[in-house]
């Protein structure tokens, strides 16, 4: 008699390939990108320069990065048959409308279907680039405006901003959306990223992967908690009242959204990035209590530290959204921008090495039996 297989539910703990893209450390707290700390990502470079190392290998030149960045800027265009389906699709949620724009991408662009390397490569910038454009134009179509052009003068990150609200951010706002997408660029073989892979797996194409990416995130197991903590934070209302919010919450034996990571134990390195830049866009705008409510909450759950129950980095994303006045519905997409370059390079990988993924279940059902005829039954 044969021992029984272990079931690793939701494959905890398996590791079914290697990866040179990211490294996380989820007992000490810290983030690599290509051997690259998070800690210098976030204060030193560009979402440009994150995407090309993360995507390329290896930081850029100058001229390397000046050419990504003209890459990425050239892309920034959509057929207009993507627009008539957005604004047929205009009462839908934004991470439908974005799954469905990038499916029917596949049909109107010619190219789409070229899964060797290479072409995989290049769908995947223009991707990078296409999707803030199909969510921006999205949020101006379902509130009666025309899209707004993209700017070849602004960066990812303040260009984003830009199409989105149709003003010019400020430096500061800018250089916290950019630290946001940063943030949010790779992190390993979590659900949408193995979705992607398990796609290319089956030697489908780029935008194929990247649906299957965008359908995955739309889970709010996966992508949802950024809009979760603006919801907790809009309950407690002022700071006066999170010891007490935090305090029903243990008692009731309910999480308190934001804090917690199904990798990390100690505080989620991104965190630290976006509280201080949350801070000073609060000031900036004139808005400082969304931050202090949630000082507050992280003070009442100090306790709670030593089981794990740190910050993520979704705890500071929903206020920096909310301060700019960006709809919930549009905090999930938001973190699709982010991460395009991270399902990039995972498909990528997957596709160097390729292989079917297909694990196994156990059988549990019924033993052998024999048919029953219909009349029978």
């Amino acid at each position: 008699m044969t021992d029984a297989p272990k079931i690793n539910r939701g494959l905890m703990g398996v590791y079914f390939d290697r990866s040179a893209v990211s490294d996380i450390d989820g007992a000490g707290g810290r983030l690599f990108y290509r051997g690259y700390s998070i800690d210098d990502l976030a204060t030193r470079a560009t979402f440009e320069e994150v995407c090309y190392l993360l995507i390329m290998g290896e930081l850029p030149t100058a001229s390397e990065l000046a050419d990504f960045d003209q890459r990425l800027k050239a892309a920034r265009v959509l057929p207009g048959e993507i627009y008539d389906i957005i604004r047929a699709t205009a009462s839908g949620h934004p991470m439908n409308v974005l799954r469905t724009a990038v499916s029917a991408l596949a049909a109107l662009e010619p190219g789409s279907a070229d899964s060797s390397e290479h072409g995989m490569l290049e769908n995947g910038i223009r991707l990078t680039a296409q999707v803030p454009m199909i969510i921006a134009a999205h949020e101006a179509i379902r509130n009666g405006r025309d899209p707004v052009a993209p700017d070849p003068a602004l960066g990812h990150a303040a260009n984003w901003l830009w199409m989105l609200k149709g003003e010019k951010p400020s430096e500061e706002a800018a250089r916290l959306a950019d630290v946001d997408l940063i943030l949010h660029a790779e992190h390993g073989s979590n659900a949408s990223s193995f979705a992607a892979r398990v796609t290319v797996g089956t030697e489908a194409d780029m935008h194929c992967a990247i649906t299957t990416a965008i359908a995955t995130l739309a889970g709010p197991a996966h992508g949802g908690a950024a809009e979760d903590v603006m919801k907790m934070v809009e309950e407690i209302g002022s700071p006066e009242n999170a010891a007490a919010y935090v305090k029903e919450k243990r008692k009731n034996r309910e999480p308190v959204t934001g804090f917690g990571h199904r990798v990390y134990r100690a505080e989620d390195p991104r965190a630290r990035h976006m509280r201080e830049g949350v801070r000073k866009l609060g000031e900036e705008m004139g808005e400082p209590r969304w931050y202090e409510i949630l000082q507050g909450v992280v003070e009442a759950m100090k306790p709670y530290a030593r089981h794990g129950l740190n910050v993520n980095v979704d705890f500071y994303s929903g206020v920096v959204y909310q301060l700019h006045g960006i709809p919930m519905d549009l905090y999930v997409p938001i973190f699709a921008i982010g991460r395009m370059p991270g399902w990039v390079i995972q498909c990528l990988e997957q596709k160097r090495g390729n292989i079917l993924i297909r694990p196994l279940t156990v059988y549990n059902g019924p033993e052998p039996r024999d048919w029953v005829p219909l009349d029978a039954r």
